[in-house]
């Protein structure tokens, strides 16, 4: 059984530590934990596909360039000044959106959002090794 987090677009943050980038749900902590589509998973309802940035709370601005497949798979890769990393895993599933990033500079974190009403994704982020550092995202542009 797949299950999916609930992530209301006032209670979101994406956490970037000082130190690099990754995110975690705060859900989490309840003993919800999102997996990967299944084959009875959602269809995509939009495309994240593209070089798209974020807006974070903490001052930080990572670029994404982002592919997704017809499944609604996740690949690309990030940037935040000279700090890069890559998609460890990823998908969308309606209009719910997970992606980890394995950076460069040793940290990983996972991303979680939705797409809301005005086609913009928001979310949720911790710093997997640091789940305590947290902050609020929303993407740059609409799908």
């Amino acid at each position: 059984m797949k299950v999916r987090l609930a992530v209301p677009a006032v209670a979101t943050a994406l956490a970037v530590g000082l130190g690099g980038l990754a995110l975690a749900p705060a859900a989490l902590a309840s003993g919800t934990h999102a997996q990967a589509p299944s084959s009875s998973a959602e269809a995509p309802a939009f495309d994240a596909s593209g070089t798209w940035g974020i807006t974070q709370s903490n001052g930080l601005h990572p670029t994404v360039v982002v592919s997704q497949d017809a499944q609604g798979q996740l690949t690309g890769t990030a940037s935040v000044g000279s700090t890069t990393g890559t998609f460890e895993q990823g998908f969308v599933d309606g209009t719910y959106i997970e992606f980890v990033i394995d950076w460069s500079n040793g940290s990983k974190g996972r991303y979680i959002g939705d797409l809301g009403s005005d086609r913009r994704l928001s979310g949720v982020g911790t710093d997997l090794a640091h789940p305590g550092s947290q902050a609020t995202w929303v993407s740059n542009r609409t799908f």
